[in-house]
Formats: C-alpha cells, sequence, structure tokens
C-alpha cells in the first residue's frame, strides 16, 4: 500500500521558514523570511489534512485551491502545483509574502482550529511560485489570437495589473496609465523592501510589457490626458487609481514641520532603494535616521513605517494607537516582528495636539484611554482618562491613518461618474461596471483601503466581464 502523503499534521509540527535575527535584519531592507528548502515545502505541504470543506479557500478572496496544490507540493509535483496556483492569482509570490494569512488562510485553517497549528500556506506558496521563476516556467501571455479591441487601464497597481495580465492572455490590447515612474503601485512605493522586495515587482512588469501590455508612465490623468481622450482612445476603460489622500490630525500645531504623512515617508524610502535621489530623503525631511519617531496609527501601513524607521536608523520608534493591541487592525505578525526590532507599543494612547519647537514638532500630547462600551462596529470605544495626559517627545510624527479617494470626478472633469457618500466610485459588484458605459472600476477606489488580494480579485473578475463583453457581439454575429 502507497504511504499517505497528507494527513500528517499528528507527527509533523508547523514550521515556518526561518527568520532572520532582529539584530542583523534591521540593518538592512532585505526580506526577512528565508525560502523553504524543498524537503521542508513538501514537509509542511504534508501536514494539510484535506478537509471536505476547506475553509482556507473559502476565506481566500481569489478562492485558491490551496488543499489540492499543497498536496501537489507534498508529491513533488511543483509544475503542476503552480499552473494550479496561477490559475486563480495572478502574483502568488506576491500575495504568498504579503497577505495577511493568519486573518485569512492560515487563520480558519481547520487544523489550527483543532490545535495542531495552522498549515504554513503563504510560506508554501511563496515557495511554489519563486522556483517557477527559478526553472522558467512563469511564462508572459501569448494569446492564440490577437483581437482588434482595447482596454485602457487607469493605475498600474494590483488590480490594474491583474486585470491587464487576464485582458492579454485573452488577445485584448491593453494599455496601463500611471502617474508614477514605475509600475506596481503601492507594490512598489509603498510596501517596504523587507516586505516585499522590489525585484519581485519589476519582474512581474517585465513579464506584463513581454507579454505586450503598453505602459504609458509619468501619466497624469487629467493633466498629460484627460478622461475622455482615454475613453476615446478604447474600447472599455478601467479605472484602477487607489486611494492615495491621506487622512490628516486636525488637532493643535497639526502643521507644524516634522509632522509627514505615511505615504510620503515610505514613497521616499523605497525610492532610495532603487538608487534615486530624493531631495527630502537626502535633506533629513523624510529620514528618520537620528530622530525619535512616533507613529500615529494601528494598521499595516503604520507597522511598515516603524519597522522602516528602526532601519534607517532612528534613536527611539514609539506607536501610539488607541485601543489596545487585541484590537488593533494590522497583522499581529507584524507587530511581533516590529516589537522584536525594537520598536515601543504605547496602547491605549492616543494625540490630542503637538508642541513645537521654532516651527518644528518637539513632542506629541498624548491622552490615554481606556475601552468602553462597544461602538456601532461591536469593538469597545476608547474613552478618556482624565488627568492622565503626558507629552512624548518627538523629531519626526508620521501620520498613519489610513487613506481617503481622491474626487475623481472634479479632478477629471467627468460628469455622469458616481461616487458613493465615502467618495469611492460606485461599480456593479463583480463585473466594475461604472454608470458610464464601456467605464469599469476595480480595487480601493471602489471599496476603499483593502487588502491587495482584494484588489486582485477584483481586477480579474472585471477583466472577465468585459472579455464576456466582447465575446458577445462575435458570438451574435456567428448565429
Amino acid at each position: 500500500m502507497a504511504k499517505q502523503p497528507m494527513l500528517k499534521f499528528v507527527d509533523i509540527q508547523r514550521d515556518m521558514p526561518s527568520k532572520r535575527a532582529a539584530d542583523e535584519r534591521k540593518k538592512d531592507f532585505h526580506e526577512i523570511y528565508a525560502e523553504f528548502a524543498g524537503a521542508k515545502a513538501t514537509e509542511q505541504a504534508s501536514r494539510c489534512s484535506q478537509c471536505g470543506v476547506p475553509y482556507c479557500q473559502a476565506h481566500c478572496p481569489l478562492s485558491n485551491n490551496i488543499p489540492d496544490w499543497l498536496r501537489l507540493t507534498a508529491t513533488g509535483r511543483l509544475a503542476e502545483a503552480y499552473e494550479l496556483s496561477q490559475a486563480t492569482n495572478t502574483f502568488p509570490e506576491i500575495c504568498g509574502r504579503i497577505c495577511p494569512q493568519d486573518r485569512l488562510c492560515e487563520g480558519n485553517c481547520v487544523i489550527e482550529q483543532s490545535g495542531h497549528g495552522t498549515v504554513t500556506i503563504g510560506a508554501v506558496e511563496k515557495y511554489i511560485t519563486d522556483t517557477a521563476w527559478e526553472n522558467g516556467w512563469v511564462k508572459p501571455a501569448a494569446p492564440v489570437t490577437e483581437r482588434a479591441e482595447s482596454v485602457g487601464i487607469i493605475g498600474a497597481g494590483p488590480g490594474g495589473l491583474a486585470a491587464a495580465d487576464m485582458l492579454r492572455r485573452a488577445g485584448i490590447q491593453v494599455t496601463i496609465y500611471d502617474r508614477y515612474d514605475r509600475a506596481g503601485g503601492l507594490l512598489t512605493y509603498g510596501i517596504p523592501g523587507f516586505k516585499l522586495e522590489k525585484d519581485v515587482v519589476m519582474r512581474r512588469n517585465e513579464l506584463l510589457a513581454e507579454g505586450g501590455v503598453t505602459f504609458v508612465m509619468n501619466c497624469n490623468v487629467g493633466v498629460d490626458i484627460s478622461f475622455e481622450e482615454i475613453r476615446e482612445k478604447h474600447d472599455a476603460v478601467i479605472i484602477a487609481t487607489g486611494v492615495y489622500k491621506s487622512r490628516d490630525l486636525e488637532i493643535p500645531n497639526s502643521r507644524s514641520g516634522g509632522i509627514v504623512r505615511a505615504l510620503d515617508f515610505l514613497t521616499a524610502s523605497n525610492r532610495k532603494s532603487f538608487g534615486d535621489a530624493v531631495e527630502e530623503y537626502d535633506n533629513g525631511t523624510l529620514s528618520a535616521e537620528g530622530k525619535r519617531v512616533v507613529v500615529i496609527g494601528g494598521g499595516d501601513t503604520a507597522m511598515d513605517c516603524l519597522r522602516t524607521s528602526i532601519r534607517e536608523g532612528a534613536v527611539s520608534v514609539k506607536c501610539l494607537y488607541r485601543r489596545d493591541k487585541a484590537n488593533m487592525p494590522g497583522s499581529q505578525r507584524e507587530v511581533k516582528n516590529a516589537e522584536e526590532e525594537g520598536v515601543i507599543f504605547e496602547w491605549l494612547s492616543a494625540p490630542k495636539g503637538f508642541t513645537e519647537d521654532g516651527g518644528k514638532v518637539s513632542g506629541v500630547m498624548v491622552q490615554k484611554m481606556r475601552l468602553g462600551a462597544p461602538d456601532a462596529s461591536g469593538r469597545q470605544a476608547p474613552e478618556v482618562i482624565e488627568g492622565a495626559d503626558y507629552v512624548e517627545e518627538a523629531d519626526l510624527v508620521i501620520q498613519a491613518l489610513g487613506f481617503e479617494p481622491e474626487d475623481l470626478p472634479k479632478l477629471w472633469g467627468v460628469d455622469g461618474l458616481d461616487v458613493t457618500r465615502w467618495g469611492t466610485v460606485k461599480a456593479e459588484f463583480t463585473t466594475g461596471a461604472t454608470a458610464l458605459d464601456g467605464v469599469y472600476a476595480v480595487g480601493d477606489i471602489v471599496r476603499g483601503a483593502s487588502l491587495v488580494v482584494w484588489a486582485i480579485r477584483d481586477g480579474r473578475d472585471c477583466a472577465q466581464a468585459i472579455i464576456e463583453r466582447f465575446a458577445a457581439p462575435a458570438a451574435v454575429a456567428a448565429e
């Protein structure tokens, strides 16, 4: 009888790829986790219980066929595992690195619920696709037939890139317009290299270009080209701009020098990693070197700012968050990594103003909080503890309070592009169709600030809807 290749979770313990020591990794921007070796990936994949109702798949926004590609990995069929993985996910090696698996697939693993420790799904996913790249299995789009229809995509983030890939594989002509000089959106300029090294993103951009996607970079829609001009050039348009407008604090001295936005700080750091000249970094405005840094916020962007500040040589790095550790929105794994690297978390602390010296910030006026009754979302609402205020000294304050959509109808001078009361574009669920004929919207500009994996899902769903729309007239003509 052949030996059972799966269901080994009782005998084999959960094991992650080795993590570089904090004292070593905080000196550079390289990824902190090592690659699985082949034997270790096989071993960890074999822990999957192959349950009848795969909750890991159900809680993945892309509905990745996780149990099957785990089984293929456990039995040494890596090429097939890659093919199955990329069938539902345009960028599996990126999701394997940056998805919050602890809140999605791994957090809902059946053997995790039974106390055996979840399967290390993200690490295996990363291993499969990195192996595919090394072996030349990852190929650019090569459609059997080229089609005459064209689609213009505004925004080269994960949603736009995912849509572009699917459309090109169907033979549709694709042009992407983006305001930045490199494609990738937040993958390129928002996420630090210690979570996602930039060559991983750049090789995907190069693959798309090899497959026939045309990139028009340094193109600011509404300035360099109008939205109507893009509509006239293409048979359909996808809006995939993301949300980049930072939320700011409106409290005393919030305009003092040294108070900066998270995305500006992260973009400067990432540009330096490419070797770009960044004046605001070089003159110290957007650099943490030698400074007492305070980051305000508790999401994943705040974690990125905290850990970037450590690597830039800050004297001290502290995080202010108005709730406790259990109620913060960011990944608990990222919090642990930050703590290991020397970040100090001040839980139940909220800013009420800033102190300044000569127009530059010198501290954050902090009010201590306690958790009271649940708010409308069901989370306990923070309440101020009277008389417990103090000043946290700071030379650099980074606001990581989330992002809001820009007013696209006003910026682009577009009539009929409906938006919600939050300013996001109104679009049909699954297809991304907007009120304007032939215009679609995907990702954060529809959902609000969300996960990369959801943007990929939206881009793929929208591309499929457009492919079916273009195929419909041909089917009618054939009849």
